[in-house]
């Protein structure tokens, strides 16, 4: 099964939420419509800013687990690399 580890924010340089699914799409919805009450839709984390495939979700969740372990300034780079303008990457996939 595949898995995503993926970064969600709530503006630029604002303040990240890093999960873990099987389903992207699925999970990046329930962020915007913030359907699970908790730390995203407390601070607003709606936009999909970064995201990660990898073969197998027992792979993706140790990366997740490894990115929280991570500097702010770091996640900021690993941002950066992909999508530089911090744009919606939801809106361009969905």
């Amino acid at each position: 099964m595949t898995g995503y580890v993926y970064i969600v924010t709530n503006h630029k340089n604002g303040t990240l939420y890093i999960g873990v699914t099987a389903d992207l799409e699925r999970r990046i919805h329930e962020h915007r419509e913030k359907i699970t009450p908790g730390f995203s839709s407390k601070h607003d984390c709606v936009r999909l800013v970064w995201y990660e495939e990898h073969d197998s979700i027992g792979t993706a969740i140790q990366r997740e687990k490894s990115l929280k372990r991570w500097y702010w300034q770091w996640k900021v780079e690993l941002i950066e690399a992909m999508n530089p303008d911090w744009r919606d990457l939801y809106l361009e996939f969905w």
